[in-house]
């Protein structure tokens, strides 16, 4: 396939003002301008009539698949609230790929999502990227486990409270998180000493320490929930003590701690900003923070925290962060490439770039527009909407 005559934003070099990409075996195979058009390209060619081309849209932190739409408890499978502790549940085994909510992602031009459980426990379970086009999960992976969630704040307390079980406090839901890493760091240091030396005895089987073990080793990265600036801080107290890779995700009071936040080098996933201060941790929640975060140095994705804000809306969010101060280009990368490396999935997807997959996304006019339209959507070079 060869997509000619576009306004190509490739996401990781400069916009094309008039550009082609060209697809083979659902990868990106060329980029470039159109004087440097190949004259003879087999397959189809899509004229793009000079709307803009870009790769697929990236939701960094989202429960697509887990909630059920409009299905109530039946349906709702997103939160384990029966164990304040939970690291070896697996997305995976919970998203349901025919929830119609999938369908509006692809028509929004949004082609892969980090999924996975709610914020109800401390340690919550393992979150998984994937595309959003597919019959089954296992058809849909780009990454599995992609991190482990991890959460802070108000939602652990009110789960928890209302059950008379601890952890009804910040610092109980703290203390849950570090005792259950020390337990890995333990059971990890027994496996090695038993690979080591026959006479060592090995510790019994523990799905959740195994579940642990790539986090506390640094070969899986940590998403932690945290809105209230004390809980960000936590978050990162946290990570470096016990030395592991960390991403805060919604960060609503990030805006006010950007340069410390810059200078641990911790990334953020912002978001959801359409909605209310639905709880006391959001009252200083503005669209202002993702500019503020961004221009301390802080790395920034967008994200919808599907269905808080319906998935579809994820250039709205994008949109929202520039007026409230962030670049358009900024904004755009926050949704694309440079949520694809907080994700640790660039290698494959964020950017029009020759080895890519081919999940490419033409808008008639601005994608960051209200009133922009999606025309076609690819996902690994299949048309999926057009």
């Amino acid at each position: 396939m060869l997509i000619i005559n576009g306004i190509v934003h490739t996401m990781d070099g400069q916009t094309i003002p008039r550009g082609f990409v060209a697809v083979s075996g659902g990868k990106i195979a060329r980029v470039g301008a159109m004087e440097d058009c190949p004259a003879e390209w087999e397959g189809e060619t899509v004229d793009a009539g000079g709307d803009h081309v870009l790769p697929g849209l990236i939701d960094a932190h989202s429960h697509l698949g887990m909630f059920g739409d409009a299905v109530g408890f039946e349906g709702d499978d997103g939160n384990e609230a029966t164990d304040p502790c939970t690291p070896h549940l697996r997305a995976i085994d919970a998203i349901y790929p025919q929830d119609r909510c999938f369908q509006e992602a692809r028509e929004g031009g949004v082609t892969t999502v980090l999924t996975g459980p709610g914020s109800a426990n401390p340690v919550s379970g393992q979150f998984a990227a994937i595309k959003t086009a597919g019959r089954w999960v296992d058809e849909m992976i780009v990454k599995a486990p992609a991190a482990m969630k991890m959460a802070l704040g108000e939602n652990p307390k009110c789960v928890y409270n209302e059950r008379h079980e601890t952890p009804v406090t910040r610092m109980a839901t703290a203390a849950i998180i570090r005792e259950n890493l020390s337990k890995a760091l333990e059971y990890g240091e027994k496996l090695d000493r038993a690979e080591e030396d026959e006479d060592e005895e090995r510790p019994e089987f523990d799905l959740k320490l195994e579940a642990l073990l790539p986090v506390v080793r640094g070969e899986l990265p940590v998403h932690i929930h945290a809105h209230r600036a004390d809980d960000i801080a936590t978050g990162v107290r946290i990570a470096k003590e016990f030395r592991l890779k960390c991403v805060i995700v919604h960060g609503t009071e990030g805006h006010l701690l950007p340069e410390l936040l810059a200078a641990e080098g911790i990334p953020v996933i912002t978001g959801p900003s359409l909605g209310d201060r639905s709880k006391p941790e959001l009252r200083n929640m503005t669209i202002e923070n993702p500019a503020k975060l961004a221009g301390a140095g802080v790395d920034i994705a967008i994200c919808t925290d599907h269905p808080e804000t319906p998935v579809q809306y994820l250039p709205m969010c994008a949109a929202m962060a520039v007026k409230g101060g962030l670049g358009r280009e900024q904004a755009l990368s926050a949704i694309t490439i440079g949520a694809a490396r907080i994700a640790g999935i660039a290698d494959r997807v964020g950017s029009l770039t020759p080895g890519k997959d081919a999940d490419i996304v033409i808008t008639h006019g601005d994608p960051l527009d209200m009133l922009c339209r999606v025309r076609m959507v690819w996902i690994d070079g299949r048309l999926i909407k057009g």
